[in-house]
């Protein structure tokens, strides 16, 4: 009675592996770039770090995807599975081109382009939109501001001391600070899945009321560590390197800054991007002593892959819904 519900699950999860896969970057990134932990060292840390996010912040970004871009009355089994075909498959094509792209944009995309294939405009709710929106804007600037004033700080206390010692310092300091961003990567980005999941469970009557099992965190959690540990080293190696090259006090800010955007957003339930934040933090981080430490025109790059993201994943799903529904009948 349940196959398509647990088939769609399996979905939500693969959805989930796959943000931990791109995202793997987000929180790893600087460290390794700075050469603080090898790349395997990195993830496995990430990956338990990420584990623990859910469970810190509670369930208010999961309540939004749920209940703040379509009104789950009016969501079926399809059109989950619609939106979830969308997200996976830009995703997918992002990470495998190297391209650190807000995964969590691309499952927002998903559902207002199965949304617009089954509903209609019209049933959109724009004040879920408006929180994205908030997080679109919001993060990449808050991450560019804080890591600019986080390493101005650090540059203006440690100005006359050595580097090699101040180095040292904050390459044990980079333990800290990135385990502290891939906790709230782990808290914002895993909610994303449990909402989706309680859709699902909520369409075909199995949920009657919004609520989030403890299953439901633990799969979503477990996915998004996984997907961390096998790691989208690609992307790892944009952010990591080909954007700025970062010294150790720089990536302890850059990583801090972006935590604390993060940490802010899950609390507030916006679904915020964490590759925005990061590359904003790794960007301000970068500029803070010189103008060309940043490479820009990566960061050009980067920025116009963000702005396709939601309407690449709409379309995917728009078109993944209108074959779903042609196929069953629906």
């Amino acid at each position: 009675m349940y196959e398509l519900a647990i088939g769609a699950i399996i979905a939500a999860l693969v959805f989930d592996f796959v943000n931990g896969w791109n995202d793997a970057a987000n929180s790893v990134a600087t460290v390794i770039g700075t050469r603080v932990l090898k790349p395997i060292h990195a993830v496995l840390m990430a990956a338990a770090a990420n584990f623990v996010g859910p469970f810190l912040f509670g369930v208010a970004v999961a309540t939004t995807i749920a209940k703040g871009i379509l009104n789950p009355e009016d969501v079926t089994i399809y059109m989950i599975i619609g939106a979830l075909a969308g997200a996976i498959s830009w995703a997918s094509i992002c990470t495998y081109f190297g391209m650190p792209i807000s995964v969590s944009h691309s499952l927002i995309g998903g559902l207002i382009g199965t949304g617009l294939a089954s509903v209609g405009y019209e049933k959109l709710l724009f004040d879920g939109l408006y929180k994205v929106l908030i997080g679109i804007v919001a993060s990449p600037i808050g991450g560019l501001l804080i890591g600019m004033l986080f390493t101005t700080v650090l540059i203006t206390i440690f100005a006359k001391r050595k580097p090699a010692p101040v180095n040292k310092v904050f390459g044990k300091l980079q333990l800290l600070s990135s385990a502290w961003f891939a906790i709230t990567h782990g808290a914002n980005d895993g909610q994303k899945t449990m909402g989706i999941i309680v859709l699902i469970l909520m369409s075909e009557g199995i949920l009657t009321s919004f609520e989030v099992p403890i299953w439901v965190i633990l799969a979503a959690a477990s996915a998004i560590a996984l997907g961390t540990f096998i790691g989208g080293f690609k992307v790892i190696k944009t952010l990591g390197m080909k954007i700025a090259r970062l010294r150790p006090y720089q990536g302890f800010a850059a990583e801090t800054g972006g935590g604390i955007v993060l940490a802010v957003f899950a609390s507030l339930g916006i679904p915020a991007s964490t590759t925005h934040a990061i590359t904003g933090s790794i960007m301000g981080a970068g500029a803070t002593r010189r103008k060309h430490a940043v490479r820009w025109k990566v960061g050009k790059q980067i920025v116009a892959t963000w702005l396709i993201t939601i309407p690449g994943s709409a379309a995917i799903a728009y078109a993944s819904t209108i074959i779903i529904h042609w196929i069953v009948g629906a």
